[in-house]
């Protein structure tokens, strides 16, 4: 082994051998400081890889000796590679030794494309003390929030990002007793927050900036909205919506529009048929509304300018008692993940004015979808109540998703990512555990 700053001193030393000497390792760092070395051997010892940018210093180096080790070609030696190919220096022939793909073959004759050394991973970055079966995100007077239903403690809770600890701390919180979403409107710089409750009504709060608090602003209709599952906010042609999902037999799903006062009531879809989800998805350059149901198979709905409604446009077929409906991108292809408790849940992509089945995904006792991208990585994530959830990673040749991670969250109903201080974290609400917060995380293997 030869250590960091083993040659600390001789900045004038322009020839070094090393020569018949079995060393097996290199630290990164052991020529730190050979600025005139311009002629290194390391012929003939025991080396299998060397540190990432060893040479990266050694400005005046024009010949270098490598022969004689017994390189193992793998993600470790992608910079070699490279670093061969564009340097302005002398390299005699080396061999790889191992694997046996690349036995005896030169290693700058190595293709790049063969090695594909990045690899993603999920951490738990952070715990929070309290079980939520929904959770969003927003941003308010240049600040990142996070707010989530807790039923089970009756609360509307509000978490801040502290960019200094790099945690989300606790912010504010509206009692709201049976909640089963929290969904944050900010328009024209202010806050709503649309409260929907079992069997208690709804309503929407107002952030008072001067007060610091949220005070009511009005109720939500009980006749129509009963029992709601899921709430989706958009815009359309400029104007602000939100729809809520009733899954009563009594209720109805309803879509809410913004005026100067507040929301009012703008169109009823799906009456009674117990709706679980709602999708907002822009498609073919029109709006759509995509229901899923436990009685049906899911509805798409298309936006109609002229008469400013959504109007039926066509069914899901085979598809029953689906309990979570949400849609990804990939290029210009949209798709679309539904989620089946009993049964397989499908992966669909959109072609010819309807959804055709791509996959099937193993998910019995599955509640929640998600898919969610980083960067250049497209992932879906299936919450269970019964085992682990499972995370599938998009692949780009297969065109389909593989099996990637397992997260252990105790009867998951939400997955939300948020993007902040070149992080990406997915928040995990858990119906029965602690949420979770993982980590996306990158990991270069030719490091």
């Amino acid at each position: 082994m030869i250590e960091n700053d083993a040659f600390n001193g001789l900045s004038h030393l322009q020839y070094l051998f090393i020569e018949n000497n079995n060393i097996q390792s290199l630290s990164k760092y052991a020529f730190r400081g050979l600025k005139s070395l311009n002629h290194l051997s390391l012929e003939n010892n025991n080396l299998l890889t060397l540190p990432r940018d060893i040479f990266m210093n050694l400005y005046v180096l024009t010949h270098l000796d490598l022969r004689g080790n017994a390189f193992h070609c793998d993600c470790k030696v992608k910079w070699l590679i490279e670093w061969i190919q564009m340097a302005n220096t002398t390299v005699p022939p080396v061999y790889c030794a191992s694997p046996s793909r690349y036995q005896n073959v030169r290693i700058n004759y190595l293709p790049i494309k063969d090695f594909d050394c990045i690899s993603t991973e999920f951490t738990t970055y952070q715990t929070l003390p309290f079980q939520s079966i929904s959770v969003e995100s927003f941003l308010y007077a240049n600040d990142l929030y996070v707010t989530f239903a807790q039923a089970n403690n009756g609360n509307c809770t509000f978490l801040m990002w502290d960019h200094v600890e790099m945690v989300f701390r606790k912010s504010e919180n509206i009692s709201a007793q049976a909640a089963v979403y929290c969904k944050p409107l900010v328009i024209k710089g202010q806050l709503y927050i649309v409260v929907a409750q079992l069997f208690r009504g709804s309503h929407i709060y107002r952030w008072d900036s001067y007060g610091g608090k949220f005070t009511k602003m009005q109720d939500i209709d009980a006749t129509k909205i009963r029992k709601p599952n899921d709430i989706e906010t958009f815009t359309v042609d400029g104007d602000w919506y939100f729809v809520i999902a009733d899954s009563s037999k009594a209720g109805v799903t309803t879509i809410y529009k913004w005026n100067t006062n507040g929301f009012y009531s703008h169109q009823s879809l799906h009456m009674w048929h117990r709706d679980t989800d709602v999708e907002f998805v822009e498609m073919d350059n029109k709006a759509k509304l995509i229901l899923s149901s436990s009685t049906q198979t899911p509805v798409i709905y298309q936006w109609n300018r002229a008469h400013r409604l959504f109007n039926y446009l066509t069914e899901i077929p085979n598809m029953l008692d689906v309990h979570a409906v949400k849609h990804f991108r990939i290029k210009k292809a949209v798709y679309l993940c539904l989620t089946r408790f009993i049964g397989d849940s499908k992966v669909m992509k959109w072609e010819n004015q309807q959804f055709t089945e791509i996959q099937a995904l193993p998910s019995r006792g599955a509640m929640i979808v998600q898919p969610f991208r980083v960067a250049q990585w497209q992932y879906v994530v299936l919450g269970n109540d019964f085992s682990f959830s499972h995370v599938y990673l998009w692949d780009g040749e297969k065109l389909i998703f593989g099996h990637f991670h397992e997260w252990n969250v105790r009867a998951p109903r939400a997955f939300h990512l948020v993007p902040i201080d070149s992080m990406h974290l997915v928040l995990a609400s858990s119906f029965k555990g602690n949420t979770i917060i993982y980590r996306h995380v990158v990991v270069d293997m030719s490091a």
